[in-house]
């Protein structure tokens, strides 16, 4: 075995035995994620002039994410929603990512989908200081995921993209299925849902909640 192979085996047996401390149960730590856009390059100079950089406002848990200072309106068919967060840095394409209340406000028919899965997903218009924008296609209502690096995966015999359910505790307690799992070398171990996921159970910022694996 080959060096770097054995640290990362041992990251994840360490890793492992720190997860599984507390009665054997997998504890996954929650960021909720308000609503936000990713935008392309071409996108974000329409809407703030010709070679503009996003301005960092606060690095996110996963590693080179950050949320930007700045903001933009969303224009749907029944109404505007102001002030939506940019994250940054800037992607292929404009994502928007919204909760199913956003959905209704504007009136727009976002599916669930994995972020960058947006092929015939709805279009919205997004106004900023400079102009404005409207896609055809790239407003979703993010399918609730976990983040977890590969270490932490390879000992749990977890693989990418796999399908598992978390338990909610407390007086609106659930068990959530279809979790989907983002496996990546550098991820930090975090799940992430959408406000109306985390206000239906009651679930704050940084809870933790219990991984089941089948």
């Amino acid at each position: 075995m080959q060096e770097q192979e054995k640290i990362v085996k041992l990251v994840g047996e360490i890793i492992s035995k720190i997860m599984l401390e507390k009665k054997n149960q997998i504890l996954v730590p929650v960021g909720i994620s308000n609503r936000h856009i990713h935008l392309s390059n071409e996108d974000l100079f329409v809407l703030f002039g010709p070679d503009y950089q996003l301005t960092k406002l606060k690095d996110l848990k996963q590693p080179g994410e950050f949320a930007a200072q700045e903001t933009v309106t969303l224009v749907g068919t029944k109404g505007v929603i102001q002030n939506v967060r940019i994250l940054g840095p800037t992607r292929k394409q404009t994502q928007v990512e919204i909760s199913r209340t956003d959905a209704f406000t504007l009136g727009v028919p976002a599916p669930v989908r994995e972020s960058g899965k947006v092929e015939g997903s709805a279009g919205i218009t997004l106004v900023g200081p400079c102009g404005s924008v409207t896609i055809k296609e790239g407003v979703i209502c993010a399918l609730r995921h976990i983040h977890i690096s590969t270490a932490e995966a390879n000992s749990l015999g977890l693989k990418d993209r796999s399908l598992v359910s978390v338990k909610v505790p407390g007086e609106r307690g659930m068990t959530l299925s279809q979790v989907l799992l983002r496996v990546a070398d550098d991820f930090v171990l975090e799940m992430h849902l959408d406000t109306d996921e985390a206000n239906a159970a009651w679930v704050k910022n940084n809870d933790q909640l219990e991984l089941i694996i089948d």
